[in-house]
């Protein structure tokens, strides 16, 4: 039996602040090649597809020895370069390699839908692939979120639905989970008009009905519901929870959990300290690598 065609290429990691450069710089060398972006970490990877296995080690060394060195002067910051060979019937999906089943908190896992899964008892499967908008499960500041959501909405009385906003709702995830967690009714805004219908796809294949999840392009400072909710999550940037902070604040009910992430570590007091002006008291926090997200008790007057 003949052995499966295979690609050989050298894979590069890309820490530029803009990577477009080293993009830029392999199209100018006239070199076969493509990118893969996490859109949640932004870590970016770089594939250069070689002749044969010759050719591969060759423009390997060269990276190592001539290009990175050179290229650095222009910011393109390029590391850990090495050979690599794909199977040809393989490399259409190998970017799936990359995303795993994921138990995010006790009562929510989530998983791409090449995977397969069988729940324990009292979890809920959410199906999500990566795609362009943020919100995948795979990213710090969604995995403390849900974790919150979990823990708070477990905390609601037998019979008692917790109300739940998604401020910045990307592909939806926090708003799927809150519905799976028994959340009524659910509200979810973006700025970015591109990823409602992203969200509204996720939901309705992860059985959330259109009448149960209403979403809408808002930003924060516009968006005004004309009611509150008793759990609200917000993953967005430190900027604007600061600068919205009092808005935020007042689209949770009296007594009401209001739940930050998308901050980094070294801003986590700035933000902790702007709500606690407003009466919000910490119930918790979570770090993960440079992320930080914080859950909070609204004042209740």
């Amino acid at each position: 039996m003949n052995p499966a065609p295979v690609i050989y290429c050298v894979t590069v990691e890309d820490t530029s602040d803009n990577p477009e450069g080293a993009a830029e710089l392999f199209n100018a060398l006239e070199l076969d090649f493509s990118s893969w972006r996490d859109e949640e970490t932004k870590h970016v990877r770089h594939t250069v597809y070689c002749a044969d296995a010759d050719a591969a080690a060759a423009f390997c060394e060269r990276l190592k020895t001539e290009l990175i060195p050179m290229w650095r002067e222009f910011g393109v910051v390029l590391e850990d370069p090495r050979t690599a060979e794909i199977k040809k019937e393989d490399w259409a999906e190998s970017w799936k390699i990359h995303f795993k089943t994921m138990v995010i908190s006790p009562r929510i896992v989530v998983r791409p839908s090449w995977e397969q899964y069988t729940p324990e008892p009292g979890q809920h499967v959410i199906v999500l692939d990566p795609g362009m908008s943020f919100g995948t499960g795979q990213h710090a500041t969604t995995k403390s979120c849900i974790a919150a959501i979990d823990r708070f909405a477990a905390e609601f009385p037998a019979g008692q639905t917790p109300s739940f906003l998604d401020a910045g709702c990307g592909s939806g995830i926090l708003a799927i989970a809150a519905h799976a967690l028994g959340c009524a009714p659910i509200d979810a805004f973006d700025i970015d008009s591109d990823v409602i219908p992203i969200a509204r796809e996720n939901a309705q294949i992860n059985g959330v009905p259109d009448s149960e999840l209403a979403l809408s392009v808002s930003s924060l400072l516009d968006f005004k519901p004309g009611r509150t909710y008793d759990i609200v999550a917000a993953n967005i940037l430190s900027s604007a929870l600061i600068e919205g902070r009092e808005h935020l604040v007042s689209l949770v009910k009296p007594g009401g959990i209001l739940i930050l992430a998308g901050i980094l570590t070294t801003e986590y007091p700035t933000v902790r300290d702007a709500f606690a002006a407003l009466g919000c008291v910490e119930l918790g926090n979570s770090t993960e690598r440079e992320w930080t997200g914080g859950s909070f008790r609204v004042p209740a007057f």
